[in-house]
């Protein structure tokens, strides 16, 4: 049987249900979609020797909404609020992206106060994240308390998000030419309270969970991702830094008003294990909330007064043309590409997600690992499903 037979045959086997199916000494399990360590509605296909994987087949689909078809439906300014829904957990940096590649088509030019305002609110959001992750990173090796310790530091910055537009998950806030709103009275202040405590509890997660040793035992040497392999499969982000490649679109590729910031790119150095293993990806995020800290205390000295969106009409009808943008979001490299044919709608929107291509190597590094190691490997990339399916 070749490999396109063998691969069909576990896919007609799969089904909601974890089953095993006895084939001489190996079994195939269904992991997923509905499991608690799955990170969304994803299936997957394992294939097993006892307790040791041998190959994952990744069954993909459950979510598919059909983004890409939408966007030729619509005008250019009403696609803003699905892109909240690519990654529900970065949507701030989602709307950066899709505004940036539409500004680039029509040549639009934002202004000084809302650029700082769009990489203030994306460094929040990349916290919210990566505090997401730190939390339920925990629960994968068995510690509930990173969960809730996670939850109340990220609270704060929903908190933020609220007073700026009115949401806390979904913000449609950042638009075409800059943004909806200004920044609310009080905000600036309790943006540099949040950094005063995210500071001190950074230093506290550290203590709870990243040296605690048994969280060390269960990260450190699984999934190692070698570097020339990542950039093979096209994995970006916190993924790609954690194997030691130093690429990040804010510093390799500066957008926006990045180059004005003074800020590090934290890689994988293997500490407590080997380079690109599953704890050099968790420990790269954890210091990058120390980076992320660090760019909005800039932001907040120097944010400048000013217009906080371009004129922008309702009937807005870009030259006919195609423009690829692609920014650095929590989970890696977002990019759209879109072709115009000077209407009011895209004539093709293309969306690259990062988790897709993220999800894409897994199968590759997971050969040897076991079933309870799988779960932790997956759980360190930091997948979401809305990004892969679309």
């Amino acid at each position: 049987m070749n490999q396109n037979q063998d691969y069909t045959t576990i896919v007609k086997k799969a089904s909601s249900r974890i089953e095993e199916i006895i084939i001489g000494e190996e079994m195939l399990i269904n992991m997923g979609p509905q499991h608690p360590s799955t990170h969304g509605v994803l299936n997957k296909v394992l294939k097993t020797d006892g307790e040791i994987v041998d190959e994952v087949f990744p069954q993909i689909g459950y979510l598919h909404r059909g983004l890409e078809k939408i966007a030729e439906k619509l005008n250019y300014h009403q696609f803003m609020p699905y892109t909240d829904r690519i990654d529900y957990l970065g949507a701030m940096n989602c709307n950066l992206a899709y505004a940036m590649t539409v500004e680039k088509l029509a040549n639009i030019e934002v202004p000084k106060r809302a650029e700082y305002i769009r990489v203030l609110m994306a460094e929040l959001n990349r916290i919210a994240s990566h505090l997401l992750f730190f939390g339920t990173m925990g629960m994968e090796t068995g510690a509930f308390t990173p969960l809730l310790y996670g939850f109340r530091e990220r609270e704060q910055i929903l908190d933020l998000f609220e007073m700026t537009c009115g949401q806390r998950l979904t913000y449609n806030y950042i638009r075409i030419g800059g943004c909806s709103d200004d920044l609310p009275n009080g905000f600036i202040e309790k943006a540099r309270e949040f950094c005063n405590v995210m500071e001190k509890k950074i230093k506290e997660y550290h203590q709870l969970l990243s040296y605690n040793q048994i969280f060390i035992n269960r990260m450190a040497k699984i999934g190692v991702l070698p570097p020339d392999l990542a950039i093979a499969f096209g994995v970006t982000g916190p993924n790609l830094r954690a194997s030691g490649v130093n690429w990040d679109l804010r510093k390799n590729e500066p957008y926006s008003v990045y180059p004005e910031m003074d800020f590090a790119i934290p890689v994988g150095t293997g500490k407590v294990g080997t380079i690109g293993d599953s704890w050099d990806r968790y420990f790269v995020r954890m210091q990058e909330i120390e980076q992320s800290v660090r760019i909005i205390r800039q932001v907040l000295d120097k944010i400048p007064a000013g217009e906080i969106r371009a004129k922008v009409g309702r009937v807005f009808k870009p030259p006919a043309g195609e423009v690829y943008v692609r920014a650095e979001n929590p989970r890696g490299e977002l990019g759209f590409y879109i072709v115009s044919d000077g209407s009011q709608n895209p004539y093709r929107l293309k969306i690259r997600a990062p988790s897709f291509s993220n999800l894409s190597v897994v199968p590759e590094i997971s050969r040897g690992t076991m079933i309870a190691d799988f779960v932790i490997l997956l759980g360190s990339f930091d997948i979401v499903l809305p990004e892969i399916d679309r």
